[in-house]
């Protein structure tokens, strides 16, 4: 099912849509990227509150490129990311999870959260292997 606030996100901020034959290329497209798993809103009602705070987060964190996990997708792809909470925003370092944030947060969680991802990247010209974060 789809809903005016989720095809705002695809078609109005030109956010992409992620399906299972095209993930590979989406999140190697740029280092940071950031998937939403939406779920329908009918299950989850929390999915229109995040498709309203992910623009906000991506203003502030504009270096993530978003994409929208089609529905059609969203549960073989979910099983990829080894969440269990709907809906869910997966954060992306070069296709490796940085971490997920599950449900509606505090502003300052999102904040905090994905500035401590960030923080623990290795510096430009550094190797090292990215640790993984979870968060539901």
């Amino acid at each position: 099912m789809s809903h005016p606030l989720l095809d705002r996100l695809t078609g109005e901020l030109g956010y992409a849509s992620v399906t299972r034959e095209n993930l590979d290329a989406f999140i190697l497209s740029q280092p940071l990227t950031l998937l939403f798993f939406a779920g329908s809103p009918d299950r989850f009602p929390e999915t229109l509150d995040v498709a309203v705070i992910l623009p906000e987060i991506i203003k502030a964190f504009p270096d993530f490129r978003p994409g929208l996990v089609e529905s059609a997708s969203a549960a073989e792809l979910q099983k990829r990311y080894g969440f269990s909470v709907w809906p869910t925003l997966v954060f992306l370092h070069q296709g490796q999870c940085l971490g997920q944030l599950s449900r509606v947060q505090n502003w300052d969680t999102y904040l905090n959260s994905i500035q401590g991802w960030l923080d623990q990247l290795p510096a430009s010209g550094e190797t090292g292997k990215i640790p993984a974060f979870h968060l539901n």
